[in-house]
């Protein structure tokens, strides 16, 4: 089911459900049964967010594209300690 946007002249927007196509221009106003003009809107296709939608993208790209690594990564630094007492643990 799709929403659609209506706008009477005098009482204001009104959202009708519909099957998808089955929309007309004008509609009766539930309120006072006036004759009602569609307002078109943008459709609500990316309620994804953005970093859901990049991981999703990303997993579909690697069946077929897969990310090849040329070199190795470099090695992370551990920060140095800030307790002297960790300096007496044993490291691996």
């Amino acid at each position: 089911m799709a929403a659609y946007l209506y706008r009477c002249t005098a009482c204001g927007p009104w959202e009708v459900q519909r099957p998808m196509g089955t929309a007309g221009t004008t509609d009766r106003c539930p309120a006072c049964g006036a004759p009602g003009r569609r307002v078109w809107t943008a459709p609500l296709l990316a309620r994804t967010p953005a970093p859901v939608a990049a991981a999703r993208l990303r997993e579909e790209a690697s069946s077929d594209r897969p990310a090849v690594t040329t070199a190795v990564p470099p090695a992370t630094r551990r920060p140095a300690p800030r307790d002297p007492r960790w300096s007496a643990l044993p490291r691996p």
